[in-house]
């Protein structure tokens, strides 16, 4: 079950971590001065940096009451208030004041508490990357941009303008989207037509097999996050990954099928289903191997192939074993910086029998991500050009890292430049996974006895 802060009734967490309170916490030199302008004492001085440092990280305002200890004492001690500094207000037309503030000074736009500044010109997109409210005012009122969650998978956005919005109306919306996002969940299953809303162009019969296999593009918990991105959308075929969260070890695989066309997308259909079937029998990553290896093999003959990564990372110590069936090494990030690739013993690809093959473990740091990605990516080029290569790749995730923090908003962004970067087609397929720890044991999946 999700926990209640993912969903669209967000509240604190119960555990903050140090990280997140520097992330998500600390007020800008900009928001200081700002806040030190709109106030007259430290007491609310300190209240109004609570309430607009709160409004960016869940979209509404909290009771003061409700903000824990240690982001209060976070805050103070990040402004240099005097030891203790309370967030007090006299007046509740102060406090009622202050919100106004916050919700309508749209300079300090940061609702998703991520640093970045709301693109106006394109709000939807900002809405559905960083999953919080859009507010943009317009000649006739302002106009909504809702993100659509379920749990933590964005559904859509839902937009809508009002003549004029206050709190009141801010907490009804979202129970509003919340409703909108179940029904599309619940009757996405038995009908084409949200399908047909969405897409822009035809999809060939290969992709229509590779996306409907798919598990969501994006996960978040509190310990681990996880976005991919298939290319060419309409036009896909061999590649696919697949991921589960179970207990304390996501499982995660990405895999591409040699060839073209609906021969690919068949052969990753098997790949995909040999590897759920075999991860859900609780057997190593070795025995998932053989396994699959076996699956491809007598499918479709010792002539076809399928290189495959898979991975098995434990959220609550950070310890990452893996599996490299003739996949490019995944890039190590940290502190939004490529550090190294992760290079390792590599076996035969799937369905040519290899040898039992030899695992890489290593130990992550908290928030180290992981970035996963075929061969498609880095082999492309124009014609008569060089290669994209991989000194190219580590060159665009070191930029796109310290302009967007979410895995979402990062695989996207990346996605996005690097297929301009190609000039705007591939001639193969290209995938891209990225894994972000962020620590502590899942302790909020729920568990069958």
């Amino acid at each position: 079950m999700t926990s209640i802060e993912r969903t669209a009734y967000p509240r604190f967490k119960r555990l903050i971590t140090a990280h997140e309170l520097h992330l998500f916490f600390s007020p800008t030199r900009d928001e200081v001065a700002w806040a030190s302008g709109a106030t007259d004492g430290d007491e609310h001085l300190l209240a109004l940096l609570l309430m607009l440092k709160s409004y960016q990280r869940m979209g509404c305002f909290p009771s003061l009451e409700d903000v824990p200890e240690m982001v209060v004492d976070f805050v103070r001690r990040a402004v240099e208030l005097p030891e203790g500094t309370l967030p007090l207000y006299q007046a509740v037309k102060t406090a009622k004041n202050h919100r106004g503030l916050v919700a309508t000074d749209r300079r300090l736009g940061d609702p998703a508490g991520l640093g970045l500044v709301v693109d106006h010109a394109h709000p939807l997109p900002h809405a559905f990357l960083y999953a919080t409210p859009v507010e943009v005012p317009q000649a006739d009122g302002v106009r909504m941009y809702l993100p659509l969650l379920d749990g933590s998978d964005q559904v859509g956005v839902m937009a809508l303008t009002l003549d004029t919005v206050d709190d009141d109306d801010r907490r009804l919306l979202r129970r509003l989207a919340g409703l909108v996002a179940d029904m599309l969940v619940t009757k996405h299953s038995y009908t084409d037509q949200f399908f047909q809303t969405r897409r822009r162009e035809p999809m060939s019969v290969a992709a229509e097999i590779q996306w409907s296999l798919l598990p969501p593009v994006a996960m978040s918990t509190p310990q681990v996050a996880v976005a991919g991105i298939l290319e060419p959308a309409y036009s896909v075929a061999g590649d696919s990954f697949d991921y589960a969260l179970n207990d304390d070890i996501l499982h995660v695989a990405t895999i591409d099928a040699m060839g073209h066309g609906l021969d690919a997308a068949t052969m990753a259909t098997v790949a995909i289903g040999a590897y759920r079937h075999a991860r859900r029998a609780d057997i190593g990553l070795s025995e998932i191997y053989a396994f699959m290896d076996r699956a491809i093999a007598e499918q479709f003959g010792p002539e076809h192939f399928v290189t495959a990564q898979m991975m098995r990372l434990n959220v609550a110590t950070g310890h990452l074993q893996r599996v490299n069936a003739g996949h490019p090494a995944p890039l190590l990030i940290r502190n939004h910086q490529v550090v190294r690739q992760l290079e390792s013993a590599t076996t035969l690809p799937v369905g040519f029998g290899g040898d039992e093959p030899q695992l890489s473990e290593q130990t992550l740091q908290v928030g180290d991500r992981v970035l996963c990605f075929t061969d498609g990516l880095i082999e492309e080029h124009e014609a008569g050009g060089k290669q994209f290569g991989v000194e190219q790749l580590i060159a665009w995730v070191n930029r796109i890292e310290h302009a967007e923090e979410g895995v979402r908003a990062v695989v996207r962004s990346l996605s996005h430049a690097l297929m301009e970067e190609r000039g705007g087609t591939t001639s193969d397929d290209a995938t891209l996974f990225l894994i972000e720890w962020r620590g502590g044991a899942a302790d909020h999946l729920a568990t069958l006895e």
